[in-house]
C-alpha cells in the first residue's frame, strides 16, 4: 500500500473534519497514520489485519477503564474501508520532550501490574514473522543465511518454551521501546497498542537490555530503566534465551527489505555475522 492509496482508503472514510489530502501522514508501514483536526486515523495494510484492529482497540478501551496513560480511541470498532480496517483516535497534543527508558520502565510497571482482560490475548509471538520476512527477503540474501536464522528460530523458540519465569506472567506490552512512549504535558502515555499479549513479563525487559548491548543505548539510560522498574532482567537466567529469539527476530526483519534497500543488505550482512561469529560486541543499527 502506498500513499495515494491509503490517501484514496482516508477519503472514503470521510471520518476527517478536513479533505484527506490536506491530512498529514505521520507514518507509512503496515498502517499508513495520519493526522488532522484532534484525530488520528490508521489505515491498515490489508484485509488480514482487521482482527489486529479490533483487538487493539479493545487493548485501547481496556487499558482506558483500567486508568493506564494510554492513546484513546475515538471509535470502539474498526472500519473496513475498501478492503481496508481503518481505525480513529484522539490526537495526542503535541510533546513536551523525547521519551527516556525510565518513562517506559514507569509505564511498563503499571502494566505488568495488570490482571488479565475480559477478552482473549494472544501470545508474544516474538519468532512468528521470521518465516514470512526470509520469504520476502528471496534471492536478495545469502540461503545459507536464511537457513542458518531457520535453524536460530527453531531452537530459540523451543529454548522460551521451557523457560521459567521470575515474574508473574500475564499482559505485556509486547514492543517496549521508548519510541512506543509520547510524553505530553500530563506525562507519558503508551502508544502502538498492536503488540499487546499475554506473555512472559521478561519481554518487555529484554527489548531494552538488548538496546544497551547491540544498539547504543547508554549505560546509564538503561540503568535508569532498571531503577525505575525496580529489576534487572540481566540477573534472570532466562535473559540469553528470550535476547537471542529477539535478536534472530530483528535479524530476519531487516532481511525483508534487502532487495530493495542497499542500506538494509548492510546491516543484515552485519547482523547476521555477528550472530554467526557469535560476537555479541558488533554494534548493530536501528532501521
Amino acid at each position: 500500500m502506498d500513499e495515494a492509496r491509503a490517501r484514496d482508503v482516508l477519503a472514503a472514510a470521510d471520518v476527517l473534519p478536513g479533505p484527506a489530502r490536506d491530512a498529514r501522514l505521520l507514518s507509512l508501514g503496515e498502517n499508513a497514520v495520519f493526522a488532522a483536526g484532534d484525530l488520528v486515523v490508521k489505515v491498515g495494510r490489508d484485509p488480514e489485519l482487521l482482527e489486529r484492529a479490533r483487538r487493539e482497540l479493545d487493548i485501547a478501551l481496556w487499558l482506558a477503564e483500567e486508568g493506564v496513560p494510554a492513546v484513546r480511541a475515538a471509535e470502539p470498532k474498526p472500519r473496513s474501508v475498501l478492503g481496508h480496517p481503518v481505525t480513529v483516535w484522539h490526537r495526542l497534543p503535541d510533546p513536551v520532550r523525547d521519551a527516556e527508558p525510565r518513562d517506559l520502565a514507569e509505564l511498563l510497571r503499571v502494566v505488568h501490574a495488570l490482571p488479565a482482560p475480559s477478552f482473549s490475548l494472544p501470545p508474544r509471538e516474538l519468532l512468528g514473522g521470521v518465516e514470512r520476512w526470509l520469504r520476502l527477503a528471496g534471492d536478495a540474501i545469502d540461503p545459507a543465511d536464511a537457513a542458518y536464522l531457520r535453524e536460530r528460530r527453531d531452537g530459540f523458540a523451543a529454548a522460551a518454551a521451557a523457560l521459567t519465569p521470575h515474574l508473574t506472567p500475564g499482559p505485556i506490552h509486547g514492543d517496549a521501546l521508548p519510541r512506543n512512549v509520547y510524553v505530553g504535558p500530563d506525562g507519558p502515555v503508551l502508544v502502538d497498542l498492536e503488540t499487546f499479549s499475554s506473555d512472559l513479563r521478561e519481554h518487555d525487559l529484554v527489548v531494552m537490555a538488548l538496546s544497551r548491548d547491540r544498539y547504543g543505548l547508554p549505560a546509564a539510560a538503561y540503568d535508569g530503566f532498571v531503577a525505575a522498574y525496580g529489576w534487572d532482567v540481566r540477573e534472570w537466567e532466562g535473559c540469553a534465551v528470550l535476547r537471542g529469539a529477539r535478536e534472530t527476530a530483528s535479524c530476519a526483519w531487516v532481511a525483508q527489505h534487502a532487495g530493495s534497500n542497499p542500506a538494509a543488505l548492510v546491516e543484515f550482512e552485519r547482523r547476521v555475522g555477528s550472530l554467526r561469529a557469535g560476537d555479541e560486541s558488533v554494534r548493530w543499527y536501528s532501521f
